[in-house]
């Protein structure tokens, strides 16, 4: 064994609690952390040919990296939907890391079965039946992508083709329809081969992003043979949701595949003033739903759902005699485009263990409490103005006067050490948004998020009173 292997093992109890150490600090400094710190990247430095060890590592990681690294897991960091990591599953991802177990195999199964049943109670959270399978992925992007992947499985089913054997051209033209696709959507049919192209926008409700359920069915109507429509159970400016239930209906009289990216509107299934936004979820053919969002697991975690899980294993299994025989309940190395994943599902198991369905309500509902409370204040406050109701956990504003993109950037960073937000564009405005996930959150951080908007917002140059 190398010498500073050796050495480091030898030391290994100390050195993880000096980590330990690191780490409980920086969770203490959270709340009064810079959210974005101003910070000077160290020079560049060429690899080394010798190193020095782990505990100089540390040394260097607290003295160069560690200042530059933003308050994300912390109660202000408000720009994405992104939630920190709950002292549960915290710990369930630090032994994620210690056992370093790849799930996807029952060659090796207690970490397969494991992810299996922490799907199902993910399944119970989110009020979806068993008609709906689930895995793991890495976050909501991926988990849309395996959801269309499995959609173009089923167009092909439709027409008599395997697009996961002969291609995608193999199916012709393709549309997706959609009234307000999170951009993760049209990356993913752009990496599936069938274009970005093939998402077609279907016009919303007036002042909505909700889709116009009566210009979708125009749509459909239009439609030569089966499509695809992608429904929203939680837009990303202003957590809007299309009515679930009534783009279901239409299954009655067009042919296509519903998929629901719920990656983070899912979690409004868990208080009962606001699980009427998701009714009807379960009737769709495959869901997404981003894990560290709203769970608050550790990225990268999300898991999707589908009706079908035969055509997701025709699409990603793995033809190698080394991996096992494709059974009747494929493993997961065929169900994912991974080959390997680590045992993400553990992070997920620690938390919903330790705090259940009603620590999560909670979670939810006190988030929801926080974007309203900044939401009026907001819509009070000289120089801010709300661009859209707050349905659920997001603050969707601008400026008054003219809210250039500029303008609103220079705003921003001049909150960030406070809070921090990020710009959007909202029909047609420039515009910031807030989005409350965070188990930390709380009112004093509400408190001091609007308190730093208002400040900064009457301190911007040309800004009206």
């Amino acid at each position: 064994m190398h010498p500073r292997l050796a050495d480091d093992l030898s030391d290994f109890p100390a050195l993880l609690e000096a980590a330990r150490e690191r780490a409980v600090a920086f969770l203490d400094g959270l709340p009064e952390r810079p959210v974005v710190p101003a910070w000077q990247a160290p020079p560049e430095a060429p690899l080394p040919e010798y190193g020095t060890g782990l505990r100089d590592a540390l040394t260097e990681f607290g003295d160069h990296w560690e200042p530059g690294l933003s308050a994300s897991a912390g109660p202000r960091y408000l720009g994405f939907v992104t939630g920190g990591a709950t002292p549960a599953a915290l710990a369930g991802d630090w032994l994620t890391a210690t056992a370093d177990q790849n799930s996807n195999t029952s060659l090796d199964g207690a970490g397969q079965l494991l992810e299996r049943r922490t799907v199902g109670w993910l399944r119970e959270l989110f009020g979806l039946s068993d008609a709906h399978a689930g895995t793991f992925v890495s976050g909501a992007t991926m988990s849309n992508s395996v959801g269309l992947a499995v959609a173009r499985e089923w167009l092909g089913e439709r027409r008599g083709v395997s697009p996961a054997r002969s291609g995608a051209a193999a199916l012709g033209p393709v549309r997706v329809l959609s009234g307000a696709a999170h951009s993760s959507v049209a990356k993913g049919l752009s990496m599936l081969g069938l274009g970005r192209d093939a998402l077609v926008p279907v016009a919303t409700l007036p002042g909505r992003e909700a889709v116009d359920v009566g210009a979708l069915e125009r749509e459909l109507a239009r439609q030569d043979g089966p499509c695809v429509v992608v429904a929203n159970a939680g837009t990303v400016n202003t957590v809007d949701f299309d009515d679930l239930t009534a783009v279901a209906a239409l299954r009655d009289r067009y042919d296509f595949w519903l998929h629901v990216d719920a990656a983070f509107g899912a979690f409004a299934a868990l208080s009962p003033a606001s699980a009427h936004l998701v009714a009807g979820l379960d009737l769709a053919d495959s869901v997404c739903v981003d894990l560290h969002k709203w769970l608050n697991v550790p990225y990268d975690s999300a898991v999707q759902f589908t009706r079908r899980p035969d055509l997701q294993a025709q699409v990603f299994r793995n033809a190698a005699a080394y991996l096992g025989p494709l059974c009747a309940e494929p493993d997961l190395v065929h169900l994912t485009p991974e080959n390997s994943h680590r045992l993400r599902a553990l992070a997920a198991w620690f938390t919903l263990r330790a705090y259940g369905r009603d620590g999560y309500r909670e979670i939810v509902e006190r988030c929801v409490a926080g974007a309203r409370t900044l939401g009026r204040a907001v819509d009070a406050a000289p120089g801010l103005r709300l661009l859209a109701p707050v349905r659920l956990n997001v603050v969707c504003f601008t400026l008054t006067g003219e809210p250039t993109a500029q303008r609103l950037r220079m705003l921003a960073d001049a909150v960030s050490p406070e809070v921090f937000v990020t710009p959007t564009v909202y029909d047609g405005t420039p515009a910031l948004r807030a989005a409350f996930s965070n188990w930390r959150t709380g009112e004093a951080d509400v408190t001091r998020a609007a308190a730093a908007l208002e400040a900064a917002a009457r301190e911007m140059p040309g800004q009206e009173a």
